[in-house]
């Protein structure tokens, strides 16, 4: 088996990635073939912004900032972000595609650190020319006319099997993105089940006890992911949790972010995005359906939560494994009666000023902590600040933090 790397050095986690993909792919017993890309090339073949950062809410881009030093930290690699990033690539990337087959490897490891540890500005000639001598590579390759038809062949092969971004992992037909990502690609190379709550680094004595707020909404199929793990990983770690519904839509409206970010997406992303779903449910081994009801409005649903905590996990099973209308107060109501519930008591609860209040309030605590999106998690532990962590694809960084890994950036 072959993994197909397609990376460019101008992405951080595309660094973070190179660091591990070739002791993920060989555990396995594969091999990897590191492809460079033009990244910008990638972004413009599908249509999406040369600079994505400049286009999200400052609380997602916080997150995100934070979230790639904390990989770093996690995985014990150094991360020093350039002030002036991103920085022009091309003419690295030309040198690597320029290189012999055999020096590649090392000429992308050290461009990438260049770029992400030492801090040298790998957009100078004089500095890729060090490297290329280091490497016994001729600096000249970078203006051959082979060098430049190489990375626009590569980087239209990345777009032809669908990416659009780095990094991305292609083993046969399929393909995943994300330094993140890796879990999958072991399942795609024939890996066993995926744990979430398998931490990356070894527990360690956590002083006081440690409480998790879960925010969450019924209209993100991420959301309903996490919670059919949430409790088995804070229960493995000894803590708390706590299950805080939120109302998504007025999350988004206060931070300025679409109201369904699915559909705001360029259309690769979004093929990749639903195939992502079913590959998360596939590897822990639960039901999922993308529903033909969507987007779904969740107030309702929501409130009835906040009544009765306990039916959440049949609401979630509804909307996302059985593909119900959970919008629909009679569809709801028939959902709540089948899952033992007093539907009745609990719908007309939903209308009560305090229920209503509580959803508010919710949706006000869960922007004061950070919170850009759902599922969100937030940890408090004595003695620090609370710590928040975005997304299903983070329980096992929870899992750390749970085991007693708190990250030194925040």
């Amino acid at each position: 088996m072959q993994v197909t790397f397609f990376y460019d050095i101008v992405c951080p986690y595309a660094y973070l990635a190179s660091t591990r993909v070739d002791d993920v792919a060989r555990a396995q017993g594969a091999s990897v073939a590191w492809r460079p890309i033009l990244l910008g090339g990638l972004f413009r073949h599908v249509g999406a912004p040369q600079r994505p950062g400049d286009v999200m809410s400052a609380p997602r881009a916080r997150l995100i900032d934070l979230d790639m030093r904390r990989w770093a930290e996690v995985w014990g690699v150094p991360l020093r972000k350039p002030a002036e990033h991103p920085r022009r690539s091309v003419e690295a990337m030309r040198l690597i595609v320029g290189a012999p087959a055999e020096r590649r490897r090392g000429l992308s490891r050290d461009l990438f650190e260049a770029y992400w540890v030492r801090g040298e500005n790998v957009a100078e000639r004089a500095v890729l020319d060090a490297i290329a001598t280091r490497h016994g590579v001729d600096p000249q390759v970078i203006d051959g006319e082979e060098a430049r038809t190489t990375l626009f062949a590569n980087t239209a092969e990345a777009a032809g099997i669908g990416a659009f971004g780095v990094p991305t992992f292609a083993v046969g037909h399929r393909f995943t993105w994300g330094q993140d990502r890796f879990a999958l690609l072991e399942r795609m190379l024939g890996g066993e089940a995926v744990d979430p709550a398998a931490a990356h680094r070894v527990p360690t004595a956590v002083d006081g006890p440690l409480h998790v707020r879960f925010f969450h909404d019924f209209s993100s199929p991420f959301s309903y992911l996490a919670s059919t793990q949430i409790e088995r990983v804070v229960r493995r770690a000894g803590a708390t949790l706590e299950w805080v519904p939120i109302l998504l839509g007025g999350l988004f409206r206060e931070i300025g972010t679409a109201d369904v970010p699915l559909l705001a997406m360029n259309e690769a992303k979004q093929r990749w995005f639903r195939q992502d779903l079913h590959d998360w449910a596939d590897a822990w081994g639960v039901p999922f359906t993308f529903p033909a009801h969507f987007p779904l409005r969740t107030v309702l649903p929501l409130r009835a939560a906040l009544v009765e905590p306990a039916c959440t996990a049949a609401v979630y099973r509804a909307a996302w494994a059985e593909d119900r209308p959970i919008d629909d107060p009679e569809v709801l109501t028939r959902v709540l009666r089948e899952a033992g519930f007093d539907a009745g008591a609990i719908l007309e609860r939903t209308s009560a000023p305090a229920i209503k209040d509580d959803l508010r309030r919710n949706t006000e605590a869960a922007r004061e902590a950070g919170a850009c999106g759902v599922p969100t998690f937030e940890v408090r532990r004595p003695g620090h600040d609370p710590l928040i962590l975005w997304g299903q694809d983070r329980l096992s960084m929870l899992a750390d933090v749970l085991g007693g890994w708190w990250p030194t950036c925040g």
